[in-house]
């Protein structure tokens, strides 16, 4: 019996314990069977634990994609590797866009909201800047930076800029920079010439997206995000329409006055309780999978609003949370809500404009007032010009507005 030991519970037949007169089991038996029940535990208790993990990570992930599945910006806004000046063609797709959406009243729109949810998505897998010039605000930082969303083969209305309201770099004392924001071109004829473009003015900005009217929301987003990364030092920003008449010497003074805001400042042509529309024929559509409230909050209209450049930031950081949606000025006055902030009513609200009529309607002094206001509004035709894509003979419209701008020179 040397080799028995009553330190083993286990016991067979009728046995109770090792005390209460039942028959113990003997050493090797007993060690013979925690072998073979080892290797089972074991495998047992990592099965377990797998299936526990996995149970985890799908129940994370679909808390955090559920919000986001449509548009998820969140993911590549932090993703920007550090560019170069060097031209980069863009990496190849297999999918683009074909719906365009026309300005007209009575064209028909063909995507539901699936498609505008696709349109967006699809262009953000691989997103990077291919031109972003980010040594113009390291030689200089400028107290204001002026931000033009541009199709890329609109050529004509950045030059048009360029010989016009954005030909100055200083104002009133105050450097100004003006830059072109543009997606991807769509032809490697037309990146070329744009890297010709940008090696004579070293002013053009580019990402990979797809450079169409669904996706206004990502290229502003892009702008906020170039400001928040390659210019944190400017003190005031604007996104202007590349359609638009700008004042540059009103605005800097404007921002000069003392009660303007340094931080949190953002102003324009405001919008209060403008309804979404969710008519599919019209060019604002917006579904309900995208943007559920009955009205907006309030923004500033997109033609040109201004901000001090502490806010780009602040709106990265916080379209993290909000669904984007296809319209980009109440987007960026959804951001301010979110935020907690309140936009500012100008201190001359007539100075931002948005009307289509003939420039001789108006004195020479009222042009001189204006801030911001829309191309059209330079038309001597008797029908109002309907500025966008569509408008025929954009160089002699064009230069239309350099003679007005000549003749209030010469008035002043």
């Amino acid at each position: 019996m040397s080799d028995v030991k009553t330190i083993c519970p286990l016991a067979v037949g009728g046995a109770r314990g090792c005390g209460s007169g039942g028959t113990l089991l003997p050493r090797s038996l007993v060690e013979s069977l925690c072998r073979h029940k080892k290797p089972q535990f074991l495998s047992l208790f990592l099965s377990l634990l797998i299936l526990a993990l996995l149970v985890l990570c799908s129940m994370l992930s679909s808390s955090t994609l559920s919000h986001w599945d449509g548009f998820p910006l969140h993911k590549y806004y932090h993703r920007f590797p550090n560019q170069t000046n060097r031209f980069k063609p863009p990496p190849p797709y297999s999918f683009h866009p074909k719906h365009k959406v026309k300005p007209t009243g009575t064209s028909k729109t063909t995507q539901d909201s699936t498609a505008l949810t696709t349109v967006s998505q699809s262009y953000l897998r691989n997103y990077h800047f291919i031109m972003d010039n980010q040594e113009v605000c390291q030689t200089e930082t400028p107290f204001l930076v002026l931000m033009v969303p541009v199709a890329p083969k609109n050529l004509a209305a950045r030059d048009a800029i360029r010989q016009t309201w954005g030909k100055e770099s200083m104002v009133k004392g105050q450097a100004v920079l003006t830059l072109f924001m543009l997606g991807l071109s769509g032809g490697a004829d037309v990146q070329e010439e744009l890297r010709q473009e940008n090696l004579q003015h070293r002013d053009l900005l580019q990402s990979n997206f797809a450079d169409t009217y669904l996706n206004l929301t990502l290229k502003t987003m892009v702008i906020m995000d170039w400001l928040a990364t390659r210019c944190p030092t400017a003190a005031y920003a604007m996104k202007v329409d590349s359609d638009m008449f700008l004042n540059v010497d009103n605005l800097v003074v404007m921002l000069q006055k003392p009660g303007i805001p340094k931080v949190d400042y953002l102003t324009g042509m405001l919008m209060w309780n403008r309804p979404v529309i969710r008519s599919k024929d019209s060019k604002w559509y917006v579904p309900l999978e995208m943007y559920p409230d009955p009205v907006y909050p309030t923004y500033a209209l997109g033609m040109g609003y201004v901000f001090s450049n502490d806010l780009p930031k602040k709106f990265v950081e916080v379209s993290k949370s909000i669904r984007p949606f296809n319209i980009e000025d109440a987007y960026i006055g959804l951001c301010m809500k979110k935020l907690g902030l309140a936009l500012t009513s100008p201190p001359d609200p007539p100075q931002f404009r948005a009307y289509n009529q003939r420039y001789d309607r108006y004195p020479s002094h009222y042009v001189k007032s204006w801030l911001v206001k829309h191309r059209g509004a330079m038309n001597p035709r008797t029908q109002p010009c309907k500025a966008g894509p569509d408008v025929e003979d954009k160089e002699a419209l064009w230069a239309l507005l350099r003679i007005a701008l000549h003749r209030v020179e010469n008035q002043t």
